[in-house]
């Protein structure tokens, strides 16, 4: 392919996307929108769909949508395709609409985990789905992947059934369930599909289609990267490795100080530096050596404790040579084993996320069962990067950008009461690169992306801001995002081709920015700068996570995002303020949060706007206590902050925090049995309603509802020097008399207003501070006995208050009360719901 330059040298010997001989059916021309019915299918002129694809969403025809890019990829490459969008999944009937495909199903649970789709935090069922016309909640099963593809199995058993999305992606191995508590299976047993692709899908799905065309059996292919499937018995020229081998869960090496020289690194370890060692010592210099840096910094501060993911010595713990990594597979221990043994379980998901480099990642097996039944899950390698050319290939596709017709209300518009959120937030947005290299350890990006950053060319990317202006009904003009799961890594990528190919380490900006990563912002400023002078274009805003340690690193970068592109304003994720739950996160200090809020005020007064900075902040992550609630409680109080929304922790499957959340083991370091270092090898997991319902009273102390049990955490914390009603204090000793539930300026998902009819006073705050009624008691004897002039007065109980008490399940998640964005629609509220397990371009979550 002719390319533009790429995002990063990362090699990509791999075939390129458009390089295949197209299907015979490509005589039949594009689509307007792939099939949902018979109906199209004839007036397209078909008698039968080729690929049939399966989803949990709406099927809006736009390239924020995984279903839609797969289609578009798939039609391109001359296939008939056809979508099943929310099917009745009660009986197969629905999986025969568009009868029997001649090649094989396509199936995924959608844009979203079906199961984060549905629950809170809390496990409590929510209202909603944001992916569904209406925003209506239930259209999708629980463990959506897995019901769809008994459907599809059920209508037409020898169809072999190819499973994909982030549902899939998330649990290839055995996985913890937070909803039921314990361990699963891998996905691909339960599912019994035939092969399930991983990650970003595009390579593997077309070469999977192809061979399939040619008449392969499905079983024959399982030397696709980005694939798992099952199997009886060891495939033939494979060298197989214990995982113990390469990660035994033996001592921690000790920490490296990030400010020595790499010479001084190296020594550290033991090693030589390879510039400055013999040639005969080359072979064991430390990989930081590689890059040849060898200016001199001293440490002026205690140095951070540097997460230690070491280049794989080629011998393993017995002193053996091991075999060539491209015919080495790793065997993790059985489902058996980590169901019932969490140090295990801890060790083998360490494993799994050490071999994530597309570089230099060797195959993982994973037993099932014992005798008999006894089979072995395959995982290859990961997915080999998209080049430039091939995204702007894919982003480029004719894509229609709306909804289906067949979501239509009465008066042809999907602006009524058949809107579909989701699409709604996105449909003036430009996703502009894929993969994520920050590493959070409460996130799903890099387990289904990956860490390599994939950019789209800047003509591409103004090609679809054209698009968007002169095609998109109702375009006022302002284009709501630039971004994708992390707005300002466009572009950057690690200095050297064989740094990134060897890297074993999970994060490039943990515990500081790595010195092999360039933090150019340039191209990305001039995008920026050329998209609000497009003719036509009046506001140019970025809505994805910001990563805010990145960006201090380019002022000029700062000052165009703040004086040109923030809507009033701009949400940020420094997570928390305490070191404990950060270096379980893997996010960085306040510092570069302080930093960055005085760059963005400093531009901002430049400007001569009134903009305003909202920090996000999590609950209840694996590594906070107590104590660094409170001291995030008194941080947001200091700084004048009142939380409207609160994000708990969400235990998604295969991240690394939730290998912490069900062991309590932190696997960023190496599992042990016995452990030499309890402060920093143990995890302090918050667990049970009471507990995380304090955690999230912390953020939310301001909230008179939360006063009785932070009055009881202080006092038992030894810290009742913070209950008064002075400015000092973090909870004053007065109780007001509320209703006892909790009402979001976004009401969407939680219990609506009116809902309860107590008899107490509804409260707000008046400029100095105090809280005040919102209306006069309804129950003249009742209003007899308040003080007058001062509703400042202790409720002890409100048991007998009357009213309906908010059913169990309906309280859920909340929305930041903050007003719109001038120009975007309401649908940005919905991001909070989307956070921590997104696809492309859509949910982005906050950095």
């Amino acid at each position: 392919m002719n390319a533009p330059l790429d995002v990063s040298f990362f090699p990509r010997n791999a075939k390129p996307l458009t390089s295949y001989r197209p299907f015979w059916a490509k005589r039949f021309g594009v689509a307007p929108f792939l099939p949902m019915s018979r109906a199209e299918m004839e007036q397209l002129g078909w008698d039968s769909c080729d690929i049939i694809l399966v989803t949990g969403d709406a099927y809006v025809d736009h390239p924020s949508f995984g279903m839609a890019v797969i289609g578009r990829v798939l039609e391109a490459q001359g296939f008939r395709v056809g979508i099943i969008a929310q099917p009745d999944w009660h009986s197969a009937e629905a999986f025969k609409a568009l009868g029997r495909p001649n090649l094989f199903w396509g199936v995924t649970a959608g844009n979203m985990d079906s199961m984060i789709n549905r629950y809170t935090a809390d496990r409590k069922i929510r209202t909603d789905d944001a992916y569904t016309p209406g925003d209506v909640g239930g259209k999708r099963p629980d463990r959506a992947a897995i019901v769809y593809s008994q459907r599809c199995r059920e209508a037409y058993k020898d169809v072999p059934i190819i499973l994909g999305g982030i549902e899939g992606s998330l649990r290839r191995i055995a996985h913890y369930d937070y909803w039921s508590d314990k361990v699963r299976r891998s996905i691909v047993v339960d599912s019994k599909c035939d092969l399930l692709l991983y990650g970003n899908a595009e390579r593997a799905l077309v070469e999977v289609a192809h061979r399939l065309a040619r008449r392969e059996p499905v079983e024959h292919i399982t030397d696709v990267r980005g694939t798992a499937f099952v199997r009886k018995q060891s495939e033939p020229g494979w060298f197989e490795v214990d995982s113990t081998e390469v990660d035994e869960p033996g001592p921690i090496e000790a920490h490296l100080n990030p400010y020595l020289t790499t010479s001084e690194q190296a020594a550290a370890q033991g090693q030589s530096c390879s510039q400055d060692a013999p040639e005969s010592e080359a072979a064991t210099a430390s990989p930081a050596c590689i890059s040849g840096n060898k200016e001199s910094k001293t440490s002026v501060e205690p140095a951070p404790q540097a997460i230690q993911f070491e280049a794989l010595s080629n011998r393993g713990k017995s002193g053996r040579k091991l075999p060539p990594r491209e015919r080495t597979v790793l065997r993790l221990p059985s489902y058996e084993q980590v169901k019932s043994d969490p140090v295990l379980y801890a060790h083998a998901n360490r494993v799994l996320h050490l071999e994530t480099n597309p570089g230099n990642a060797r195959a993982l097996v994973q037993a099932h069962g014992e005798g008999a039944t006894a089979r072995d899950v395959w995982l290859t390698p990961p997915p080999i990067p998209l080049t430039t050319a091939e995204m702007d290939w894919v982003f480029g596709l004719p894509y229609a950008r709306s909804p289906h017709p067949s979501y239509a209300d009465e008066n042809g518009s999907h602006d009524g009461a058949t809107k579909i959120p989701a699409w709604e937030m996105i449909r003036t947005s430009v996703n502009i690169m894929r993969g994520c290299f920050g590493g959070c350890t409460f996130c799903s990006i890099t387990e289904h992306e990956g860490r390599i950053i994939q950019s789209r060319s800047e003509e591409s990317i103004i090609h679809e801001v054209e698009d968007i202006r002169d095609k998109v009904k109702g375009f006022t003009g302002v284009i709501s995002d630039l971004g994708g799961p992390t707005a300002n890594m466009y572009r950057l990528g690690c200095k050297s081709p064989e740094i990134e190919a060897a890297c074993r380490k999970p994060s490039c900006v943990f515990p500081g920015i790595c010195q092999n990563l360039h933090t150019d912002h340039g191209p990305l400023i001039h995008i920026y700068r050329r998209a609000r002078a497009l003719p036509g274009i009046k506001k140019i805003l970025i809505g994805s996570g910001l990563r805010y340690d990145l960006a201090v690193k380019s002022p000029e970068y700062v000052k165009e995002l703040v004086q040109h592109h923030v809507g009033g304003y701009l949400k940020i994720a420094p997570e928390h303020t305490e070191q404990g739950p950060l270096s379980k996160m893997m996010k960085p200090g306040m510092g570069s949060y302080d930093r960055f809020k005085h760059m963005f005020d400093q531009y901002s007064e430049e400007a001569g706007k009134k903009q305003f900075l909202i920090p996000y902040f999590i609950a209840a992550h694996p590594g906070t206590t107590d104590e660094d609630m409170l001291n995030l409680a008194i941080w947001l109080k200091k700084n004048g902050f009142r939380a409207d929304q609160v994000q708990a922790f969400y235990p998604s499957p295969m991240a690394t925090a939730t290998a912490m959340y069900h062991t309590g083991r932190n696997t960023l370091t190496k599992v042990r049995r016995q452990m030499r270092d309890e402060e920093e090898e143990k995890v302090d997991v918050v667990r049970g309603e009471k507990r995380r319902r304090l955690h999230k009273a912390f953020l939310r102390y301001h909230d008179p509802n939360n006063w009785p049990l932070l009055r009881e955490a202080l006092r038992a914390m030894g810290r009742a020097d913070l209950i008064g009603n002075g400015k000092q204090h973090l909870i004053p000793t007065y109780q007001p008399a509320t209703d006892g539930a909790y009402q979001s300026a976004r009401k969407k998902n939680s219990t609506p207003a009116g809902s309860s009819t107590r008899n107490g006073l509804g409260y707000t705050t008046n400029k100095d501070g105090k809280v005040v009624a919102l209306r006069p008691r309804t129950v003249d004897t009742l209003a007899a006995r308040e003080p007058q002039g001062d509703v400042r007065f202790e409720q002890r109980s409100n048991a007998g208050a009357g009213g309906k008490q908010p059913k169990a399940g309906q309280i859920l998640s909340q929305h930041t009360g903050l007003p719109p964005r001038a120009g975007v629609g309401q649908g940005q509220g919905q991001g909070n719901a989307l956070r921590g397990a997104r696809t492309t371009g859509v949910g982005k979550r906050k950095k």
